[in-house]
């Protein structure tokens, strides 16, 4: 494929889904080792009926009104899971499926009965996200990345998905030390005067925003895979913290470019006339790799050592 092919059609969903997989892979690193890797699930489910609810208020899906119906959204699972977990008499685990199936089929049900195919939100697009359509219309090869003209008509997904990425890596960045010794010693970290509680709210803040960024561009089947493969597959691959980072970045991308190729060519390598979901393709690689890790990692072995700083 020629650059006057290639950067209009395949580059900007090509970069959206590296910037997703990575902003995902980054706080979900964390949420593995602190043994919460179903709050990244839960945040994708909790997501759809906050972002459909906002819309029928608002009328609007731009960023700030989705982050609010996400947040609210978020409130209100708090507080049914603990209604849940009280009344029932059920564990958090328990009640987190209950609560989480059960917003997300709400929020199915709301888009099933409301008028969204203006802005292109429907079911489809919740699941699987529009990441084939981000084309770069402006664009006539990779001339085009040096022209301020074509640069202003670049699918808003991307220059947003890439501040989010930004946004992600400054957080992790900033609270490194925090983050690492309340992850692998909560007792001492508050010993040290480390705010633990709020500590992970913000960890689970930062991962909210990024679902919520990654939502309208892929949908919830890459956020869900990308909270847990890359990172699991990591730990799978080291006990040192940095490089368990540096690992799941890696497979976030690999995944990312895999899939979304795979997508693409690979029903045709097979006979095949049609293209499959890029997003899903994107989170079966993901899938795929974390299956390899398992097998073939140097500490997949039960009982290996937990991961040091």
């Amino acid at each position: 494929m020629s650059g006057e092919e290639f950067v209009p059609l395949s580059l900007v969903p090509l970069l959206t889904g590296i910037c997703v997989a990575v902003a995902c892979a980054l706080p979900g690193n964390f949420l593995v080792l602190r043994r919460q890797a179903l709050i990244g699930d839960a945040i994708s489910h909790v997501v759809l009926p906050g972002i459909v609810v906002a819309f029928l208020i608002g009328g609007s899906v731009g960023t700030l009104p989705m982050l609010l119906g996400a947040a609210g959204a978020a409130v209100l699972a708090v507080g049914a899971i603990e209604a849940v977990r009280r009344l029932g008499g059920i564990e958090t685990g328990a009640a987190m499926g209950v609560v989480f199936t059960t917003m997300f089929a709400a929020g199915v049900l709301l888009l099933e009965q409301s008028d969204t195919s203006s802005v292109h939100l429907d079911v489809e697009h919740a699941l699987y996200g529009n990441l084939e359509s981000l084309i770069w219309l402006d664009a006539t090869g990779w001339g085009s990345l040096l022209d301020p003209q074509a640069l202003g008509a670049l699918p808003v997904e991307l220059p947003r998905m890439a501040a989010t990425l930004v946004l992600v890596a400054a957080f992790i960045a900033l609270f490194w030390r925090p983050l690492k010794i309340s992850t692998f010693d909560e007792g001492f970290a508050r010993t040290i005067g480390l705010r633990t509680g709020a500590l992970g709210l913000a960890l689970v803040i930062i991962s909210a925003i990024a679902a919520v960024a990654a939502f309208d561009a892929v949908g919830s089947i890459i956020v869900i895979a990308m909270f847990i493969c890359p990172s699991a597959a990591a730990r799978l691959m080291t006990n040192r913290l940095e490089h368990q980072i540096a690992w799941s970045v890696g497979f976030a991308t690999l995944s990312a470019i895999l899939g979304y190729v795979l997508a693409g060519y690979g029903p045709l390598w097979i006979g095949l006339q049609d293209s499959v979901s890029a997003a899903g393709m994107i989170a079966t690689v993901s899938g795929l790799i974390l299956a390899l890790a398992a097998l073939g990692g140097p500490h997949r072995r039960r009982g290996s050592a937990a991961p040091v700083g």
